[in-house]
């Protein structure tokens, strides 16, 4: 067994060397270059409601799970009255409350993309303003001038 570990340390003072080839890199191959694609507006309408109709399905699935886990919780805590219980059931209502919360959000989104930009209404307001003192404004109406 000495003689093994005298090998190793022979090895390791006196390393023996080894001839290498040394071998040029390739170059590298060079990027594609990016065929611009024409998009018309009916595929886009077709991929966001495709999106629109997954992230539905997904809130829908983590509401029914978010449900199924509360429940699960609720007969946990009621069962044993520990406090951690009480508090991981708060967490899951409020992880549940918050996914229909986006599922709201996503409807109003998706309302907003249908109905397109909305075109503002320009509204005109004139304001008059008379620039003196009240004595003069009374003196003013009293003669009739405000009135044209």
């Amino acid at each position: 067994m000495i003689d093994n570990y005298d090998g190793i340390i022979e090895d390791t003072i006196n390393p023996k060397v080894v001839d290498v080839e040394i071998v040029p890199e390739k170059s590298k191959p060079k990027p594609k270059k990016r065929t611009e694609r024409i998009i018309d507006e009916e595929s886009i309408s077709k991929d966001i409601k495709k999106d629109y109709d997954y992230a539905r399905g997904q809130l829908y699935d983590i509401i029914e799970k978010g449900q199924d886990a509360l429940s699960g919780a609720l007969d946990v805590a009621t069962n044993t009255d520990h406090p951690r219980a009480y508090e991981v059931t708060g967490q899951l209502i409020k992880s549940v409350s918050d996914a229909t919360e986006k599922l709201i959000d996503l409807q109003k989104k998706m309302q907003d993309i249908e109905e397109g930009p909305k075109s503002k209404q320009s509204i005109t307001q004139n304001n008059a303003i008379m620039v003196g003192t009240t004595a003069e404004l009374s003196k003013l109406i009293k003669q009739g001038l405000l009135d044209k």
